[in-house]
Parts: C-alpha cells; sequence; structure tokens
C-alpha cells in the first residue's frame, strides 16, 4: 500500500473504511516529506501507536493521524497535550485551522488540506524540543509573512536584533 513496508502500519490503513484509509495516507506523506526537507530532521520513524500511526524524530515529538473515535467522518492529525504546539497553531492559524482541544488538527474526509500551513506546523512539531523554549517556537505569525508563508532572512522586530524578530 503506497510505499508503507511494515506490515502492521498497512493493515491499519487498509483497516479504514473507504475513502477514509486513502485520504490519510495525504498527511502520511506530508509528514514524511516535510521530514525529509525540514532542517536539523535526520529521519522520522513510522510506527503503530495506540491505535494510530505515529511519527516521531529525534528531537522532535510524537505526531499521530487517524479517525476521530467520535466523529467517524473526520480526520485528527494528533500532537501532544504536554506541549505548546496547538497553542502555537492556534495563535498562527487560528483561522484556517479546525484546532481541537490542545491536541489534534481537525479534518473532515473530503476536505482539501492547507498543504502548507500543515506543513509548517508537523515541521514545529519534528523539531520541538530544539524550540521549545522559544517564543512562539520562533514561529513568524501570518501578518509577519513578507511574502509566502516562509519567509527568507527575518528582520528585526522593534527593539530586536536584526534575524531575530522576538528580541532575543
Amino acid at each position: 500500500m503506497n510505499g508503507i513496508i511494515d506490515s502492521e502500519l498497512a493493515r491499519a490503513f487498509e483497516g479504514y473504511p473507504e475513502p477514509m484509509g486513502e485520504n490519510l495516507l495525504g498527511p502520511r506523506q506530508l509528514i514524511l516529506d516535510t521530514a525529509s526537507e525540514a532542517e536539523g530532521v535526520r529521519s522520522v520513524e513510522e510506527t503503530f501507536k495506540w491505535g494510530e500511526t505515529s511519527y516521531i524524530a529525534k528531537g522532535g515529538s510524537i505526531i499521530r493521524i487517524g479517525r476521530r473515535e467520535k466523529r467517524p467522518d473526520q480526520i485528527a492529525i494528533y500532537f501532544s497535550c504536554n506541549t505548546s504546539l496547538v497553542d502555537t497553531f492556534k495563535a498562527l492559524y487560528g483561522d484556517v485551522f479546525n484546532l481541537g482541544g490542545k491536541r489534534e488538527i481537525v479534518f473532515r474526509e473530503n476536505d482539501d488540506l492547507p498543504i502548507e500551513p500543515l506543513r509548517h506546523c508537523i515541521s514545529l512539531a519534528l523539531t520541538y524540543h530544539r524550540i521549545k523554549r522559544l517564543p512562539l517556537l520562533d514561529a513568524y505569525p501570518p501578518s509577519h509573512w513578507a511574502s509566502g508563508p516562509f519567509p527568507g532572512p527575518r528582520p528585526a522586530r522593534p527593539g530586536g536584533r536584526p534575524g531575530r524578530p522576538w528580541g532575543r
């Protein structure tokens, strides 16, 4: 099934009713692609935990994807509730994502994924333990983006040093 080597993981995706299993492959591939492109992420381990496919990188926080138990028509990307990840996502993308509590981004099974904001959130999770003490996880709010979601060198915020917008 679509490049999945581990038989337990393949069975997990195949066990979902159609088209849910196929719809979960999009977020899976986005996680793997983001991990291969993210600075400082050497590899990501794909495994099966808590009844869902899970992804973890050294220095990162776990990401899980699956169908929501109480809303089987919805897909969720889960993050550890012991992190500031979802609070940061709310600050950055509260108008883009449907965020559930302190641990998930929720989509209906036929929703188009907002790729660039989602890629950014995944990247923050994959590098979380290196950035967790930085304000907003060292992320730019969309209002500060000069052009596109990933600006080049960061300008200084008033009173901040060049390249460090939050005054560090």
